[in-house]
């Protein structure tokens, strides 16, 4: 330092040396903070509509007027379905499943965990498995059309917004690998509406003994992509959800070891819905065959397992609401037995499946009785569980009702 005799400028002298100290050790760290990874947390959030931490990069993106737009979006169709559907499947849940598993499978499902949250909120591993792809969420400060991006998010769950399942057709065309693609994307907003906190994100691959890799590990030529997400919902429980892109008809499922990874989690409890009537053909006996060998409770819509294939001296029937057929897109899966069934159904106050209007959708708790033959049901409080319900008074066959109108564009339905 130049030597100063005069106390005043020497003491101006050293203040401004620190100054410029400071200066410069904040010009090294400022690039190291903004270049911070974004967390998957925020990420998810940022795409629901929901603000990201303040100290996220995606905070300043929040005043872009498109995301504001985007989040009154969310934030009205995410309102209407809670108040229209989720809030009372919980309920109807809680009355209906007093001893839940703590793993739930979720077959044909795409990236639909509203609902497997919706019915098995309390289970603590989640097993999706669906055709699509896991994908992909770049970075979303580099995105060059942020606006275009959260347009297509809103279009791929238009129809599970509005009808309660996804159209694949769109989750394609709107999902482009060039920006964001998949189901993951779609996982990490239903995710934190659903009131998570995602704490981790990892790709894995199964190998065809059903043993979870790295994807930096060889899982070999038949390996089964997915992913595994760790989150925790309001009561601070860690949970895990685990989706794979996987072919689940007979052959596909024979080649890969998806099922034999389930069979670790086994038994748990399964939810089937607006599976397009797969379990109904001779394709997808394996999964079917699956489901019923490994399930404490089954919830479905007539999508799912035929009742002509449950052993009913090994299942207890709860059915709900009004079982009105098929919709014309599916002919020939009409089952008398289940409309026999349902002559004895108790009162469903939500819209489910297919027929997503609530005075025409139907919904089947099938549970599995002790293998002791007692014949108790410990896993419902569906009443009456002691003695079967009495049928009513028989009337006339009416003919089969019209299906609803459908939304149009639909050729593949999930």
């Amino acid at each position: 330092m130049p030597q100063v005799e005069n106390p005043q400028v020497k003491n101006i002298v050293v203040k401004n040396i620190f100054a410029l100290v400071a200066m410069l050790w904040l010009a090294a760290v400022a690039p190291a903070r903004a270049a911070d990874p974004v967390t998957a947390n925020d990420t998810a959030r940022f795409l629901a509509g929901m603000p990201p931490s303040e100290q996220s990069p995606l905070a300043a993106l929040t005043k872009d007027p498109a995301w504001q737009r985007h989040a009154r979006f969310f934030d009205s169709a995410f309102g209407h379905l809670e108040e229209r559907q989720l809030s009372k499947i919980r309920t109807w849940a809680g009355v209906n499943l007093a001893a839940p598993r703590p793993t739930m499978f979720y077959m044909f499902s795409g990236p639909d965990f509203l609902y497997a949250d919706a019915f098995y909120s309390k289970a603590t591993t989640y097993v999706l498995s669906a055709l699509e792809p896991v994908g992909s969420v770049p970075d979303l400060t580099r995105l060059p059309y942020l606006g275009s991006t959260l347009n297509d998010i809103e279009r791929s769950m238009s129809s599970i917004l509005n009808f309660s399942f996804f159209i694949t057709k769109h989750m394609k065309t709107d999902l482009r690998a060039d920006q964001v693609s998949g189901t993951l994307p779609i996982l990490y907003v239903f995710l934190v509406r659903s009131g998570k906190t995602i704490h981790d994100v990892s790709l894995v691959a199964l190998d065809d003994k059903g043993v979870v890799h790295s994807p930096k590990d060889d899982a070999g030529k038949n390996a089964t992509q997915g992913v595994r997400i760790t989150f925790a919902g309001g009561d601070g429980v860690e949970r895990t959800l685990y989706y794979f892109s996987t072919d689940l008809s007979n052959s596909g499922v024979r080649n890969s070891g998806f099922l034999k990874f389930c069979e670790t989690l086994a038994p748990g409890n399964s939810l089937i819905k607006s599976a397009s009537y797969l379990l109904h053909t001779g394709n997808f006996t394996t999964v079917r065959n699956f489901l019923l060998a490994n399930s404490a409770t089954v919830i479905q819509d007539d999508s799912g397992i035929p009742l002509a294939d449950y052993d009913s001296r090994k299942w207890r029937f709860f059915p709900f609401g009004r079982y009105a057929g098929p919709i014309d897109k599916f002919p020939n899966t009409y089952q008398p037995a289940y409309a026999e069934l349902f002559r004895r159904s108790q009162p469903m106050d939500f819209g489910i499946g297919y027929r997503w209007r609530s005075f025409e959708s139907n919904l089947l708790l099938s549970v599995r009785l002790p293998s002791d033959g007692t014949g108790s049901v410990e896993t419902t409080s569906a009443a009456p569980t002691d003695e079967p319900l009495p049928p009513k008074p028989a009337r006339p066959r009416l003919r089969k009702p019209r299906p609803p109108p459908e939304p149009r564009g639909l050729f593949y339905w999930r």
